[in-house]
């Protein structure tokens, strides 16, 4: 039992020198989401709070991101969550991708599948309330038909 042990803190040890990548790409505010939709200030602050570490080029890596294999986990969650939308090249999108993805926001909202339980643990802030999620889902609707009434 010892030597299990052992060999489980030596591994535990050799893969602390196996960092992530913490580096965030460069911003272009031009194409960020909150800025190109001129959205409100209490509106991006949730949208901020409880979005944009995953799905934006504005991640804050918290102090267990230094740790593998939460570090590992973490990074992976990064990338697959700004790989479906990233709020920081939104303007990239084109329209009809910008409706989807807004409708996806949408839809992920009303199930109450974002933003993730697992986020909550070390984000209490992101925790949206029932009237939270409902402005949100409200503006983002609402941003939806703006951008449908702008490309027809």
């Amino acid at each position: 039992m010892k030597k299990i042990l052992v060999i489980i803190l030596v591994a535990f040890v050799i893969i602390q020198f196996f960092p992530i990548d913490k580096t965030n790409a460069p911003l272009n505010p031009g194409m960020d989401f909150l800025k190109i939709k001129n959205t409100k200030p209490e509106v991006a602050k949730l949208i901020n709070t409880s979005c944009y570490d995953c799905h934006s080029d504005e991640t804050k890596y918290p102090w267990y991101s230094s740790i593998a294999p939460a570090s590992w986990w973490l990074k992976n969650h990064v990338i697959e969550g700004r790989r479906h939308l990233n709020f920081s090249i939104f303007a990239t999108y084109e329209p009809e991708r910008q409706i989807h993805k807004m409708e996806e926001c949408v839809e992920m909202l009303e199930k109450h599948e974002m933003p993730l339980e697992s986020y909550y643990i070390g984000h209490q802030d992101a925790k949206l309330t029932d009237l939270q999620r409902k402005e949100l889902i409200t503006y983002f609707k609402r941003e939806i038909e703006e951008t449908k009434f702008k490309i027809k």
